[in-house]
């Protein structure tokens, strides 16, 4: 059974930083996309950033220069380092691997809060 385990999530302070870790059961890690979901209280899930199984990367508008995603194939874990933190990053994260529009699964998420 394929599981997802998040974590690193934490209460931080504005402008500090916390690296979130998601360890993925998968056979061929490899072969999958992955990506970090968040959804704060109220709002819809949304994707953070994205890894794909070749290594190219891409980022929410409001996480570009702030946050970095990387994966290590071999320890089959995927990472999120979040750097200069805002408020209004506080969610629940959520780990997400994707090799077609059947194999899909998801970590069961992670709390990040950020406030003084």
């Amino acid at each position: 059974q394929v599981q997802l385990v998040e974590s690193g999530g934490g209460l931080v302070q504005p402008g500090g930083s916390l690296r979130l870790s998601c360890a993925a059961s998968l056979p061929i890690f490899s072969i999958y996309d992955m990506a970090w979901y968040r959804q704060a209280p109220g709002k819809q899930r949304e994707l953070v950033a994205a890894i794909s199984s070749g290594g190219s990367k891409n980022y929410a508008d409001s996480v570009k220069g702030r946050f970095t995603i990387s994966r290590d194939n071999a320890k089959k874990t995927v990472n999120l380092q979040m750097n200069s933190l805002k408020p209004d990053d506080t969610a629940v994260y959520y780990c997400n691997a994707r090799l077609n529009t059947v194999n899909v699964y998801w970590g069961r998420g992670t709390q990040v809060s950020v406030s003084s």
